[in-house]
């Protein structure tokens, strides 16, 4: 994970993601696609884990065969709309330790306001997964990543559905550090900040409120 934008343009990811852009897709579908498509992008944001291996006995004989190293890495889900993915990624990793960074925008300011903060000790020494499946303006997601790194976690990777490019710049300016794997960069921002073409709101899409 050295490039800091990784687009994943797997066929699955691409197609699934067309049908969750759709307005017509109802919110049981959406949910269900959501979950299918964070499963294929956690494969891709894990792909570099640190390896081990341990002796282990197969049917046949002993062999010294592979396996994760270090501490279960931290999934922190960016509330509310970070879920959606948090469930898909859980299945794939269902060792992995969870926390929770509450953030809402001020629909004035468009800033990141924080109500709730619940994450795993010890992050320092994990790889910390943060996801959240729209990267807008990029304030709440580098707000998130800010408190992460105050409670010490120091490999932090993001995870998101869509990126637009003010989104990506903001965080690169931001953190540098944290590399972003997502399935489609966008257009741009509209005037209230949301994603063009985008496919909405998620948090809404996913839950059924408006």
């Amino acid at each position: 994970m050295t490039d800091h934008l990784t687009i994943v343009d797997h066929p699955l990811v691409q197609h699934k993601l067309t049908l969750m852009r759709e307005a017509a897709t109802s919110t049981a579908v959406f949910r269900q696609l959501l979950r299918e498509i964070s499963q294929l992008l956690a494969y891709e944001i894990t792909r570099n884990l640190p390896m081990t291996t341990r002796p282990i006995e197969t049917p046949m004989q002993a062999m010294d065969a592979p396996v994760l190293d270090g501490k279960k890495l931290a999934l922190i889900s960016i509330l509310r709309a970070g879920n959606g993915l948090l469930d898909g990624v859980l299945e794939l990793i269902p060792s992995a330790r969870v926390g929770f960074v509450g953030l809402y925008r001020d629909e004035e300011t468009l800033k990141p306001v924080q109500y709730y903060f619940k994450v795993p000790e010890s992050l320092e020494d994990r790889l910390v997964i943060a996801v959240d499946p729209m990267l807008a303006t990029g304030n709440s997601s580098a707000a998130a990543i800010d408190l992460l790194k105050k409670a010490g976690a120091t490999n932090i990777r993001f995870l998101c559905l869509l990126a637009a490019p003010e989104g990506v710049a903001r965080m690169k300016e931001a953190h540098p550090d944290v590399p972003i794997v997502t399935a489609a960069l966008d257009e741009r921002l509209n005037e209230k900040g949301y994603i063009v073409p985008g496919l909405g709101d998620a948090g809404d899409r996913m839950f059924g409120t408006k």
